[in-house]
């Protein structure tokens, strides 16, 4: 009988809630885990083990201890896949990286902070700002069906299929009346889909958690926004969000600048 696959989950900056999305896969885990020995995932159980084949790591970089750590499992580890808009493209943390480091700290920590190195920090990363990452499962917090194809694709020895076109699509399928029609801003256009649109089927707009498509179009995305008459600023603001940077209301630099780093 072959040995079972040896699976870890890690977690670095973040909340942990990708994670959560995992276990909240209660009626498709007893099926799955049946193949699998899940041997470090601190979110389920104590156990920890440093011997694993496949890694699923939760979290953007913002300490310098973190990037040895995140090397070892990488060393470890056949196969690294992100998880989550954190591990992504740096997710909601980058958000610090607009404001000057020691500013950070004594907002977070006090007037004491420099006291205590275990609070150092640096502008926040992405995983794959450090090491080679094989897959990625986008979102935030990821979808739960896009694990289960991701985690079922590994077990049988494929390449996990990821959806490589706009929400826009998702929303079509959904039926959903476009947002710039409400007077919204929306950057759905050009980020990647395979959420279902679930923001904007219950009627929010798409904040971009899930980064771009490779290929984005921006120009007709900023013809969009010139035809309703709505602000880039509000745009830059959804990709400062989650971590696609700061943008300039250019779109060569909206290609070339996509992730947090």
């Amino acid at each position: 009988m072959p040995q079972k696959p040896k699976v870890a989950f890690f977690s670095f900056t973040c909340c942990e809630g990708c994670q959560l999305a995992v276990l909240s896969c209660e009626d498709e885990l007893p099926e799955i885990i049946k193949d699998v020995n899940i041997v470090n995932f601190r979110e389920a159980f104590d156990q920890r083990s440093e011997d694993y084949e496949i890694a699923f790591i939760e979290g953007s970089i913002s300490r310098k201890d973190e990037i040895h750590k995140l090397k070892k499992i990488r060393a470890k580890a056949r196969v690294v896949v992100a998880l989550g808009a954190c591990s992504s493209t740096g997710g909601l943390n980058c958000l610090k990286n607009l404001y000057p480091m020691e500013f950070v700290k004594k907002e977070v920590y006090g007037k004491n902070a420099s006291r205590y190195p275990r609070f150092d920090t640096m502008p926040v990363k992405p995983v794959d700002a450090f090491i080679h990452v094989d897959h990625y499962i986008h979102g935030c917090p990821i979808p739960k069906k896009e694990f289960l194809s991701v985690f079922t694709s590994l077990l049988m020895g494929s390449v996990p299929v990821m959806a490589n076109y706009p929400v826009c699509v998702d929303c079509k399928m959904a039926g959903n009346i476009c947002v710039f029609e409400k007077g919204m801003t929306c950057v759905g256009p050009v980020t990647r889909a395979g959420c279902d649109a679930i923001c904007v089927t219950y009627g929010c707009v798409c904040w971009g958690c899930r980064g771009f498509v490779d290929d984005p179009n921006v120009a007709s995305h900023e013809e969009t926004l010139k035809r309703y008459g709505m602000a880039h600023s509000e745009v830059i603001r959804s990709f400062n969000l989650y971590g696609e940077r700061k943008m300039e209301p250019k779109a060569a630099s909206m290609k070339s600048k996509t992730k947090c780093r």
